[in-house]
């Protein structure tokens, strides 16, 4: 069996964190009115790159983001994957007067 570390390739522990938010990266490309074989070709990547992306099967690393946050015109923020609840920092609640 061959190691995938071998090929300079790092796999992302199975159950980890993705650095996207898929549904948001699919919303974009469809506000932008891209399909994904033409989001794929003007980022030199396969269809199926995009797809397991939308789908959350594959991981976008940051300089991959940063690349199609540019392309759909939009914010970077918006692909980016948001911190579970628990995990977001407590803004107290100010009281209204």
């Amino acid at each position: 069996m061959i190691d995938p570390q071998s090929r300079g390739r790092r796999r992302r522990p199975r159950g980890s964190p993705l650095d996207h938010a898929p549904d948001a990266v699919r919303y974009a490309r469809q506000n932008a009115g891209l399909t994904q074989e033409e989001l794929a070709a003007s980022l030199g990547l396969t269809r199926q790159r995009i797809c397991d992306i939308e789908r959350g099967r594959r991981n976008a690393p940051p300089e991959l983001l940063e690349a199609m946050a540019a392309r759909l015109d939009c914010p970077l923020v918006v692909l980016q994957a948001k911190p579970p609840a628990d995990e977001r920092p407590h803004r107290p609640h100010r009281a209204q007067n």
